[in-house]
């Protein structure tokens, strides 16, 4: 089966759903493509930065209507439970990649999105167009791709991809809980071999979520024996989970989670969220990011919408420059902490350094946050 489509967007993520209901909300024709059907939860840290607030506004996004968690504080300790306090900078929300996903299907919807639950098996550029292969629905012309298919794709080797050649040590863990704790606040604390995130998210959730090395995890049969012998090392994870009810059946992993450098182009592809590139979760800032890659894009093809005077080419270079812009200094910075974070000697001097100066927490926070985004 053959179709057409101005714009096509493989995946239904926060950068994916984000970037169809902008360009919908501008009257420009896209289509988007997403394996997964909603409601489902998703390995994430659920922490969204406010510098995208007025941003969602703009789209329509009520945020009060997601039941939104505010969060002003951070917590972070160390594998041997020291702790260090700080205010965010800008402070943020809690809300779960459950709620707020199905919320932005629902709303593309509703403005019109041509959306399709597939699975995109090859992306081909003949002639100046994209030929989409999908399992099901068949072939997709397209003049423009967007990829926002999150951490790890097929595409990603079918692209030649550089980084989708390597293996990447990466596994994450995720649960919701019922626990105390305290809702304005995101706390991280540190194990060996990786950290682990809470937060409150809607209906008093806590969501936990850690990424650890897999050479670390492979040691212990299950989760559970990872989390006793590991995890309840640090005392503040210790104390979580004994007296926290776990809400999901079981966990939610993700396994092969690449943190290396991504190109925000491949072969003609636009890529928005973590498909262009991925910052360490202790940044606590993914998700904004997705949600500000789709903002740059968007802006871009509606600016062309209207004048018609890029081609694709200087289209493909404007993108790279703003996203580069924007991002590759908070991608430097969230590797130099995660070096420093996951190395016990940097944690003790981080901790003591922070302890001496508090104010330089707020400063190291910013460097991996951006400014709230402008609307027009």
């Amino acid at each position: 089966m053959i179709h057409n489509s101005h714009i096509v967007i493989i995946g239904g993520g926060l950068a994916g759903l984000t970037s169809a209901i902008h360009l919908a909300k501008m009257q420009i024709p896209v289509t988007l493509i997403e394996k997964e059907t909603y409601p489902k939860h998703k390995v994430c840290g659920e922490y969204i930065s406010n510098e995208v607030v007025p941003y969602l506004d703009f789209l329509g996004i009520k945020l009060k209507d997601l039941d939104i968690v505010g969060i002003s504080q951070l917590q972070i300790s160390t594998k041997n439970g020291k702790l260090i306090k700080s205010k965010l900078p800008l402070g943020g929300f809690g809300v779960s990649r459950y709620r707020l996903d199905h919320h932005l299907w629902i709303t593309a919807k509703k403005l019109g999105v041509q959306l399709i639950n597939d699975q995109v098996i090859n992306v081909d550029f003949q002639r100046d167009t994209f030929l989409v292969h999908t399992s099901n629905n068949g072939i997709f012309y397209t003049d423009y791709v967007i990829g926002a298919y999150g951490k790890r794709s097929i595409l990603d080797k079918n692209l030649h991809r550089d980084f989708s050649q390597r293996k990447s040590p990466w596994l994450a863990v995720k649960a919701h809980y019922g626990s105390k704790f305290d809702s304005d606040t995101v706390a991280l604390h540190n194990f060996e071999g990786g950290y682990c995130g809470l937060s409150v998210v809607e209906n008093n959730a806590v969501n936990a979520c850690y990424l650890v090395n897999y050479e670390s995890f492979k040691k212990y049969k299950d989760i559970v024996s990872f989390e006793k012998n590991i995890l309840y090392k640090n005392p503040y994870l210790k104390d979580f989970f004994e007296n926290s009810e776990m809400l999901f059946r079981k966990h939610i992993t993700i396994s092969q989670i690449n943190f290396d450098p991504k190109k925000p182009l491949e072969q003609g592809v636009f890529m928005i969220g973590d498909a262009a590139g991925l910052i360490h979760p202790l940044c606590g800032n993914g998700m904004a990011m997705a949600i500000q890659s789709a903002k740059i894009l968007c802006d871009l093809f509606v600016a062309n919408n209207v004048s018609k005077q890029y081609s694709r080419q200087e289209m493909e270079l404007m993108y790279a420059k703003e996203w580069n812009k924007a991002f590759s200094k908070r991608l430097y910075a969230g590797r130099v902490l995660q070096k420093v974070l996951l190395h016990n000697g940097f944690q003790q001097i981080a901790q003591k350094v922070a302890k001496t100066i508090p104010a330089i927490v707020p400063e190291i926070i910013k460097q991996t946050h951006g400014k709230p985004l402008v609307c027009s």
